[in-house]
């Protein structure tokens, strides 16, 4: 049983999810020239994985997928977030698809649904076929036409059993951990050469949209990877650095959307968007939600004379951190500013789902269970913060654990632990921490006061 101090009040109605993505739980990585991704390429660098390891096996969820389902259902999810790698199901980017991938996700929708779960998938989440970035990647605009032909053969074959999907998973960390400072693949370094990118990725949202609502989707639309931004002096110079990296973090891929128009690039020293005639018109009509993902606020201060770029990230002073160190502050009340401030600059804001929230804490490579404290306090302070948002008015309808099980984490291989379920990645055992069952008795109360409230009307 979970403490009382330890169980936020829920917001009555919210939906409940938790995500996975694929490249980061399935293993079973292409072993010849095709059905590789950039970071099947990233992962082949010395040095850019800081443990040096590979997604494989990972979770091993592509042959075992039904202990998955079990775990989404036991916890009494509304939906399940997971992700279908565009270079599993189209390797190389073009062509028809390949049949058994496609099998094998029509296989795991029809568990999702025969447990009670939705299907939520995100069609991108960073796996582009290494021959698409070779052709320029999201460096190109013919990238979105390719994105959309992929999206046609998953829509095609999901397409009559799901109806609500993510397109593409934070645009932003694309653009700026991976074409402007090479943290991520494909790992390029072009600095603000990298914000076409941003613009194209839209675009491949848009297209793929149209893809989807016209093979029956209810409900769609991309997820943002949103910080609140805070100056660390009160200083014109740190407000100035501030509202530049809120720019480029945030509003370049939040306004389009919601606003039809991009933020003044230029008015920050930033060349402008390779934007095309009737382009601003298809992305702002082309959500029906609107995704955000949000682990933690971003302290920015103005950069030294000279550099590069004109701010710098800073540590949040005063707060604690995750597993990931300064970089990672904790501090729930951030989540709530940023959600308020949003529906204030957009009164018109549609429904918001947040698609991912979660923290990293060190926790043992084996365990017969694991009494994740810190990360139940994590979540009870950002629910409790997505509660304050609904009371001021953001109509926030579902809230997402990242992440249902410990998986490869990018960059960071198997060095970070996001999981409500501990996975030993040598023997492949799966057992459910304590923040799972923190979880599932949330779950539990929430329904039950929601079924009180309609009894009560």
């Amino acid at each position: 049983m979970i403490p009382a101090r330890d169980r936020p009040s829920v917001p009555v109605g919210l939906r409940w999810s938790a995500a996975t993505s694929a490249f980061q739980i399935e293993g079973s990585r292409p072993t010849g020239p095709t059905g590789r991704s950039i970071w099947d390429d990233f992962l082949e660098r010395p040095g850019a994985i800081i443990d040096g390891s590979t997604a494989d096996p990972a979770c091993d969820s592509y042959r075992r997928p039904e202990s998955d389902v079990a775990l989404a259902a036991a916890l009494g999810l509304d939906r399940y977030r997971f992700s279908i790698p565009w270079a599993r199901v189209q390797p190389g980017g073009r062509g028809s698809g390949d049949r058994a991938a496609l099998d094998h996700y029509s296989r795991l929708v029809d568990r999702l649904l025969e447990a009670g779960v939705a299907p939520f998938p995100t069609l991108f989440h960073w796996e582009m076929p290494s021959e698409v970035e070779a052709d320029g990647g999201w460096l190109e605009r013919d990238t979105a036409e390719r994105f959309a032909d992929y999206a046609t053969i998953v829509a095609a074959c999901l397409g009559d059993r799901v109806e609500q999907w993510y397109t593409l998973n934070e645009p932003a960390m694309t653009t700026l951990q991976g074409y402007a400072v090479g943290a991520l693949a494909p790992g390029k370094e072009l600095l603000f050469g990298a914000l076409p990118t941003a613009h194209h990725q839209l675009l491949a949202h848009s297209r793929a949209a149209a893809v989807l609502h016209g093979h029956g989707a209810a409900s769609v639309g991309l997820v943002n990877n949103h910080t609140w931004v805070r100056p660390l002096r009160d200083t014109p110079e740190d407000h100035q650095a501030a509202a530049g990296y809120d720019v480029i973090h945030n509003r370049v891929f939040s306004e389009p959307l919601l606003a039809g128009h991009y933020p003044d690039l230029e008015a920050f020293g930033l060349p402008p968007l390779p934007v095309r005639d009737g382009d601003l018109k298809e992305i702002a009509r082309s959500i029906d939600f609107y995704g955000i993902n949000f682990y933690n606020p971003t302290t920015v201060t103005d950069a030294a004379e000279g550099g590069p770029i004109p701010f710098d990230i800073v540590p949040t002073p005063g707060v604690p951190v995750t597993g990931f160190g300064p970089e990672w502050p904790i501090m729930p009340g951030a989540l709530r500013d940023l959600l308020i401030d949003l529906h204030t600059r957009h009164p018109h804001l549609p429904p918001v789902i947040i698609g991912e929230n979660g923290a990293s804490f060190p926790e043992p490579e084996r365990a017969a269970f694991v009494d994740d404290i810190d990360r139940i306090d994590y979540l009870s302070g950002h629910i409790a913060a997505v509660g304050e948002a609904i009371d001021a008015g953001v109509p926030v309808e579902e809230y997402t654990v990242w992440s249902l099980l410990d998986n490869w984490e990018w960059a960071d291989g198997y060095t970070q632990r996001f999981g409500l379920v501990h996975v030993d990645f040598e023997t492949g055992e799966c057992t459910p921490k304590a923040s799972y069952e923190w979880y599932r008795d949330l779950i539990a109360r929430s329904r039950a006061a929601s079924i009180a409230a309609e009894e009560a009307r």
